[in-house]
């Protein structure tokens, strides 16, 4: 294995020269093919009654960009080698529209995590009061703009075009890249979460012990006792960063779990797989607890005006203790949306 790195990009070009039975390029094909069955799978499975929102039109963007390699590489691998526009395609540019695609993803994070972290501020404060034709045509545009822009920079960077340039030498071999910021970004929610969880030990074990899951208004939500002289706003932070660690963990633990063996084994995952669309509605949701825990001051538990998590369902119901039966209720005394 040889690695090259430059100090102008957050990568980490890993080139492996082992013996492949199988062919290279049919590799890819199944993985991407893969990756666009988990995408299928997860858009299908989100809530549809979410509201606007930047990390919402990335996906799809995404899911588009993947669908769009697997066809080229199908048309590749039918054609084995034509010329279109002047251009002679070989099986070469399967594995160097791979690699392409393996630097413009490693590129994204950041900037993604950052856009949508602004996003979530600025809708949470209702700063920003768009019709909902301009709001999609914003979101739009903003997503262009940054696959543009990230494209841009690894094409017209000199590092990535050595790199590109130096995989001619290994026809055999399709190099793959592993993006630093991913390794980071996953490395600072892992703490972020454990720190959180360790803050709020007592008050999360205590929250699980009380905790009921049921069915109210066709909706599976969380409820927990409370006193009844209570009141409706947020008056701990410790105490609702324990209700948020529970609601979060409830959806995401076996990713946090995957994402902490990934750390500890340090797997070098290549770029092109590492960003999909369920590590987008993960950090999402990460963003959305973040964003709630630090303007839980501002919370009100009847405001039903807040953005709702595609997969996270941040509902919960406080009962007071004197109705012993959920039902007996016509109206939720509060629901929380986070």
């Amino acid at each position: 294995m040889t690695a090259l790195s430059s100090e102008n990009c957050s990568f980490q070009y890993q080139l492996h020269q082992t013996s492949q039975p199988l062919d290279v390029n049919c590799l890819l094909f199944l993985i991407i093919l893969g990756k666009i069955l988990l995408n299928i799978l997860t858009l299908g499975m989100r809530r549809k009654n979410t509201c606007q929102n930047f990390m919402e039109y990335f996906c799809i963007s995404l899911a588009f960009i993947d669908l769009l390699l697997l066809v080229n590489i199908s048309i590749i691998l039918y054609f084995r080698d034509f010329v279109l526009l002047s251009i002679r395609f070989t099986k070469y540019h399967i594995c160097l529209l791979t690699q392409i695609i393996s630097f413009t993803y490693g590129f994204l994070h950041y900037p993604v995590f950052l856009i949508a972290c602004i996003d979530y501020c600025l809708n949470f404060s209702k700063t920003t009061k768009l019709s909902f034709k301009c709001q999609k045509l914003f979101y739009f545009f903003t997503v262009i703009l940054i696959w543009i822009s990230v494209l841009a920079y690894v094409l017209g960077d000199p590092a990535i075009y050595q790199s590109l340039k130096a995989q001619n030498a290994y026809s055999h071999h399709c190099p793959f890249y592993v993006s630093i910021q991913s390794y980071w970004l996953s490395l600072f929610m892992v703490m972020i979460l454990f720190v959180a969880f360790i803050t709020s030990w007592e008050e999360v074990t205590t929250l699980v012990q009380a905790v009921r899951i049921t069915s109210y208004m066709n909706e599976t939500i969380l409820y927990f006792p409370f006193s009844s002289h209570s009141s409706y706003t947020v008056r701990s932070k410790k105490i609702f960063l324990s209700k948020l660690i529970v609601c979060f963990l409830s959806t995401w633990l076996p990713f946090v779990l995957l994402q902490v063996i990934i750390l500890l084994l340090k797997v070098q995952v290549p770029a092109y797989i590492e960003m999909n669309i369920p590590w987008l509605y993960f950090v999402n949701s990460f963003l959305i607890a973040t964003v709630y825990w630090f303007n839980c001051h501002k919370l009100n538990l009847r405001d039903i005006g807040l953005p709702l998590d595609p997969f996270v369902n941040w509902k919960c119901c406080f009962i007071p203790l004197t109705i012993p039966n959920l039902e007996q209720i016509e109206k939720p005394i509060s629901i929380m949306i986070c």
